[in-house]
């Protein structure tokens, strides 16, 4: 049995980890949480202060993850990041998973975490704009790309989800979302993309 890496990303706050974790759960598999690897791996290059970011030495984490991959005995791999289609083998992984949550919600689950006002406006703007679902179009996970609508939904069921489209990811499509023309008619659209 070949190995089947799942990359899980979207926005900050999004529900990444919590949902990440539960799959790599039910699939028994290896779990890499991308800003934990960069730190205990000794692959951040610095800090990104006006952001309270790590900045990543995205290819040496590349090489390291890919020799992880290659070393496990697991035949199933979740990686969970917002940037996990820059820094793993476009070669090596079997499907992405990009999940998307309503800003209006979004927006109170980061406020809720303290949230500075100007990463909060920046990740909104990053929801509303699709860029983590562009970013992994663009990577080249056309056809290997599952965008998720999580907005209200509970973490078992969003894994469920992920479980049907893991044993056939021809049922995978995009486009799901359109949060620009929903916060457009409701009104909202300036006040979400104020920068």
């Amino acid at each position: 049995m070949s190995k089947r890496v799942i990359l899980v990303t979207g926005t900050p706050s999004v529900g990444k980890t919590v949902t990440a974790r539960l799959l790599t759960s039910k699939l028994d598999a290896l779990y890499i949480d991308l800003t934990d690897f960069a730190l205990r791996n000794n692959l951040v290059l610095g800090k990104d202060e006006k952001r309270n970011t790590f900045i990543i030495d995205e290819r040496r984490m590349r090489r390291r993850i890919s020799q992880i991959i290659r070393k496990t005995e697991k035949n199933e791999i979740v990686v969970d990041g917002h940037y996990a289609v820059h820094v793993v083998s476009q070669k090596l992984v079997t499907l992405v998973f990009v999940l998307r949550r309503d800003p209006v919600e979004l927006r109170k689950l980061m406020e809720k975490r303290g949230y500075p006002e100007p990463k909060l406006v920046e990740n909104l703007a990053s929801e509303i704009l699709d860029v983590c679902l562009v970013d992994a179009l663009n990577a080249g996970y056309e056809g290997r790309t599952c965008e998720l609508d999580i907005t209200g939904r509970k973490t078992e069921d969003i894994v469920e989800a992920m479980l049907e489209l893991t044993a056939d990811p021809s049922k995978c499509c995009v486009g799901v979302v359109d949060w620009l023309g929903k916060l457009e008619n409701e009104g909202l659209l300036d006040e979400f993309l104020r920068i």
